[in-house]
C-alpha cells in the first residue's frame, strides 16, 4: 500500500510555508503540516502552538518563538516578516507555523503579501479554525438547519487592541443567526451590549471555550445578558465566543462529556422531532 506521505510535495531550500496547526490538538494536524514539519531547517512558530508538535520537527531543525498575546510583550509583525524573507534567502526550509488557519484572523495574508514583494516562494498549507473545530470539541456545531442558516465569524478587537470600528453591529446583530468572535473575551462585555442594543435578547444562549481541543479545554454556557465574572470563573483566553440557539445543541452533542458519563440531551431544541432507527 502506497505511503500518502510519500507523494506530498518536497520542501525546497529558500521556501516559506504558512502552515496551520489547528486549533491545539495535534491530531487535528493536515498531513501536508506534519509534511511540513518533517522537512523543515527552521520553525517560526507562534504562542498558541502546542509544543508536542513542534518535536515532529527534525532533529537539530532550528526553533523560533514568535508569538503574539494581547498585553503582552510581543514581536512585531514587520520583525516576523523580515526574519522569514531573511531565513529564506540564507536557503532555510522555512516553516511558519501558526495556530488555527493562517487567513483567518491570524496575519497570514499580511505575511505572504511580503513574502511576494520580495520574490520568496511560498505555500499555503491551510489547518483547522478555533472558530470550527475549537466549538466542534465543545460539541457546538456552528451551523444546524433547524437553527441556522448562516454564520458569522468576527474578531473582539483590531489592531490597536479596542473594538473594531469597522464592524458593522447593527447588520451583524440583524443578519447573523450565529456569531463566532475570536479574541473577544477582553472586550465580550461591550460587544455583548451593542448587540443587545441592535436588538439580540439578553437570554439568548451564549458559550465561552477556552483553551480549544487541549486538556485544560473550559467551556462555560451562558446567555448575552448574563456573562458573568469570567476572571472569577477562572476563564482565560486563548477562548472563542459564540452566540446562538447552536449553543443548545452542546446538551447533546458534546461528545467529550459523553465518553466522562454525560448523559446526552436526545431532544436539545425542544421541538421533540428526533428520530429513530427502527
Amino acid at each position: 500500500m502506497t505511503n500518502v506521505l510519500d507523494n506530498l510535495p518536497e520542501f525546497q531550500p529558500g521556501w516559506v510555508w504558512l502552515v496551520g496547526a489547528g486549533p491545539g490538538d495535534p491530531g487535528l494536524l493536515t498531513m501536508h503540516a506534519v509534511n511540513a514539519l518533517k522537512q523543515a531547517d527552521v520553525v517560526v512558530y507562534d504562542a498558541l502552538v502546542n509544543d508536542s508538535i513542534l518535536q515532529l520537527a527534525p532533529t537539530g531543525a532550528q526553533l523560533e518563538y514568535a508569538g503574539k498575546r494581547g498585553g503582552r510583550p510581543s514581536a512585531k509583525q514587520r520583525d516576523i516578516s523580515l526574519r522569514l524573507i531573511e531565513l529564506a534567502k540564507q536557503g532555510k526550509r522555512v516553516c511558519r507555523l501558526k495556530g488555527g488557519d493562517p487567513f483567518v484572523f491570524g496575519r497570514g495574508g499580511e505575511e505572504a503579501l511580503t513574502l511576494v514583494e520580495n520574490d520568496v516562494p511560498f505555500r499555503i498549507v491551510p489547518g483547522i479554525s478555533a472558530g470550527i473545530g475549537g466549538l466542534a470539541y465543545a460539541g457546538i456545531p456552528v451551523t444546524h438547519r433547524d437553527t441556522n442558516h448562516n454564520v458569522t465569524f468576527l474578531t473582539g478587537h483590531d489592531a490597536g487592541g479596542v473594538v473594531p470600528d469597522a464592524i458593522d453591529w447593527q447588520s451583524v446583530a440583524k443578519g447573523a443567526p450565529v456569531i463566532v468572535m475570536y479574541m473577544a473575551m477582553k472586550h465580550v462585555e461591550n460587544i455583548a451590549q451593542k448587540l443587545m442594543e441592535a436588538g439580540r435578547h439578553p437570554d439568548e444562549p451564549m458559550a465561552f471555550v477556552c483553551n480549544a481541543t487541549t486538556d485544560d479545554m473550559r467551556v462555560h454556557e451562558t446567555t448575552l445578558g448574563n456573562i458573568g465574572d469570567l476572571e472569577a470563573l477562572g476563564l482565560k483566553p486563548p477562548s472563542i465566543v459564540v452566540v446562538g440557539e447552536v449553543v443548545k445543541l452542546r446538551s447533546a452533542l458534546d461528545w467529550l462529556g459523553a465518553i466522562e458519563g454525560r448523559v446526552l440531551d436526545k431532544d436539545p431544541l425542544g421541538n421533540r422531532s428526533v428520530s429513530k432507527s427502527a
